[in-house]
């Protein structure tokens, strides 16, 4: 491969993006609450990302949100799906519907990858332990959404769309066994994962290890840091998901605070070739951690740890 002295990566096969979840979060509104869609924005793009993943405050037509990322130098990386494919009473057709409904958008603006959770039952953005009270999910339930997954994604394939699965602490697909399961049922080139590395931890899984063992299935990777404390936290004292957002849970990589080291799974990816998004995420309260000064931190530590 064509690698640039100092560089992991082959020349231009690899983009850095970064959440807007930093800036105001999805999950738990009030963090960030006010923050406009130009400064979210204009923030990521002078901390020097090339990308931006969808959020809940950017403008809704197409040429609109075009113009605001052209030029700021921004790409769109991807967005955010909720499947509710587990669901009764008519809920699978509906996801799908909902999701055709969608994709004029999703071409208009340049994205190829969309990142789908199934949501029935998850309680990620609810007020109770979330470990605890994490769905699980019957063989009737995981063969619905194994089946509703290879339509979406045979729906994306032929939109030149990719469906990527995002494992998500207080849902159905969660740890490492989840996983292995989804990506057993699913068939390879319509259902990728998205592997988020914070996640995986809260959910008891190793990222290396995942990605070892579904090698070739890999569509984006959200390099998200873990602050072990808290998470600690979430087992001895039944955490809801926004008690560990407020508690700080995550953080950007390249933080000391942070427990993961991403230099291993970096150079995996570089050894497989792999190439595509790698998308910088920290759900943090920006009033306590600035998310432009926090991504620069990031971004200047990936910088040192793939030359990219």
């Amino acid at each position: 491969m064509n690698h640039r002295k100092g560089h992991m990566f082959a020349s231009g096969t690899v983009r850095l993006a970064a959440v807007p979840n930093a800036w105001v979060n999805d999950d738990l509104p009030a963090l960030g609450a006010g923050t406009s869609f130009d400064q979210i924005v204009s923030e990521m793009a002078l901390a020097g990302y090339e990308g931006t993943e969808l959020g809940s405050t950017y403008p809704q037509d197409a040429a609109t949100l075009k113009a605001a990322l052209d030029v700021r130098g921004l790409a769109v990386s991807g967005g955010w799906v909720s499947t509710w494919f587990a669901s009764k009473g008519g809920a699978y057709e509906q996801t799908l519907r909902t999701f055709r409904d969608q994709i004029p958008f999703f071409t208009a603006i340049g994205l190829q990858d969309v990142y789908v959770a199934e949501v029935t039952g998850a309680v990620h953005q609810r007020p109770v332990p979330a470990l605890a009270n994490r769905p699980v999910f019957d063989d009737a339930q995981w063969d619905a959404m194994i089946r509703g997954l290879g339509e979406m994604g045979r729906i994306a394939a032929d939109h030149g769309l990719r469906v990527n699965y995002h494992h998500h602490t207080g849902t159905g697909v969660q740890s490492s066994e989840d996983i292995d399961r989804l990506m057993a049922g699913t068939v390879a080139g319509e259902t990728w994962l998205l592997l988020d590395t914070a996640h995986l931890l809260i959910g008891g899984g190793d990222p290396l290890d995942v990605l070892t063992r579904h090698e070739g299935r890999i569509g984006h990777v959200h390099l998200k840091n873990l602050r072990r404390p808290v998470l600690d936290r979430m087992h001895d004292e039944a955490l809801s998901f926004w008690d560990a957002l407020r508690q700080g849970i995550f953080t950007v990589p390249g933080d000391p605070a942070g427990c993961i080291d991403f230099a291993p799974l970096l150079r995996k990816l570089a050894d497989d070739g792999w190439t595509g998004w790698l998308v910088v995420e920290a759900e943090q309260d920006p009033a306590v951690a600035h998310p432009l000064e926090a991504f620069r931190l990031a971004r200047r530590h990936l910088k040192d740890l793939t030359g990219l």
